[in-house]
């Protein structure tokens, strides 16, 4: 695992070592230490990134993604796994087996799955917008086929509704896992977003040259995640040989990171978490207002009960934005936190083949309720 180097900055202050809340951890930790800055160090990966679970080609490549398809018939409903991009790689949709929402998906019956795989910002990628990732969101589902069924995995959440917003007619069916919208709902994440002034974030991209390092944010952390905390999201005993194995694949995709584009980062922080303006009404997307109104394809809600990033009242929240009749909203509470959502043993044994499933069915008697 990373070590950090030079001296700490913010006392005994402690930093929240979420891989989630990383831009507002970062940014609390650079506010306590007036703008102190870390030494830079590299993060070892190994000779290559880790392998995908699932089998798997590049269909289209992009300036902000690469579109893994993951399909195994080429007829069929299309789904769009939508991965978070946050400060780790896509892999935490196709994690290991028994950890994998596309295997989980697939298990459930279905054959054409997709997956962004978000790229690492480069320098000359530090401008791309979030209309940038829309953008590339909607060549990936016109390559794809529209509509799509869209799986939002935390941020990918946001993201994902947004699409739906801007594009209702390319979207079939959405699910949000563990996606923050409503952040007038009390959480760590609004708090820590709330804490620190605009400039602090500021100060983190010009300091990256324009993006904001991958490798620099997993420095921040007081600590690496212990192994309770590892055993707690994947939900698993990790004291035999096959835990062993698993605790190493976790670490060392705790080490592999993503650069962010400093414009979205910014983008995020300020009009997401701060102003709120997706559930707010003020959200402009690819040139015209967002009103998640017309959002009125079916939505399947799922939350963690021991969720303390995205809790259960702000993954639920979106149920009264949007205006998809009840009849047609879905919605399950697991006993998970945050990454055992995508990654925990029980959650895939339960909430995902439950997920699958309501993919999978025929909903017009719910429609003609409805209507």
């Amino acid at each position: 695992m990373v070590e950090k180097t030079g001296r700490q900055p913010g006392g005994s202050g402690k930093v929240h070592d979420d891989p989630v809340l990383w831009p507002f951890a970062a940014a609390r930790l650079a506010m306590d230490a007036c703008f102190w800055w870390l030494e830079r160090g590299s993060v070892e990966q190994g000779e290559s990134e880790l392998p995908w679970t699932t089998p798997g080609t590049v269909a289209l490549e992009l300036a902000t993604m690469r579109l893994r398809d993951c399909a195994r018939a080429r007829s069929g409903q299309p789904v769009l796994v939508c991965a978070p991009y946050a400060l780790h790689r896509a892999l935490i949709a196709d994690f290991a087996p028994g950890h994998s929402v596309v295997q989980s998906l697939q298990q459930g019956g279905l054959d054409r799955i997709y997956l962004t795989d978000w790229r690492s910002a480069t320098p000359d990628m530090r401008y791309l917008s979030i209309d940038s990732y829309l953008s590339d969101l909607n060549i990936a589902i016109d390559e794809i086929g529209a509509p799509v069924d869209l799986i939002g995995l935390c941020q990918g959440g946001w993201l994902s509704l947004l699409y739906a917003a801007r594009f209702p007619a390319k979207v079939r069916r959405l699910v949000l896992a563990g996606a923050p919208v409503d952040l007038s709902v009390e959480s760590r994440l609004s708090q820590l977003a709330r804490n620190a002034p605009e400039m602090v974030y500021d100060q983190l991209v010009a300091r990256g040259g324009g993006n904001v390092s991958g490798d620099e944010m997993l420095h921040v952390w007081s600590k690496t995640p212990e192994r309770d905390d590892i055993a707690a999201a994947l939900q698993q005993d990790l004291s035999d040989e096959e835990g062993v194995a698993l605790l190493a694949r976790f670490d060392r995709w705790n080490t592999e990171t993503l650069n962010l584009p400093g414009t979205y980062y910014l983008q995020i922080v300020n009009w997401i978490f701060r102003e709120n303006r997706i559930a707010s009404g003020e959200f402009t997307a690819l040139g015209r207002a967002i009103d998640l109104k017309d959002v009125k394809a079916p939505i399947f809600l799922l939350a963690g009960l021991d969720d303390d990033v995205v809790p259960p009242a702000q993954a639920l929240a979106t149920v009264k934005l949007v205006g998809t009749p009840p009849p047609l909203i879905a919605a399950a509470s697991e006993p998970s936190n945050h990454l055992g959502l995508f990654m925990g043993a029980r959650t895939h044994a339960y909430a995902w083949p439950r997920i699958a499933e309501w993919l999978r069915n025929d909903l017009s008697s719910a429609l003609a309720r409805s209507a």
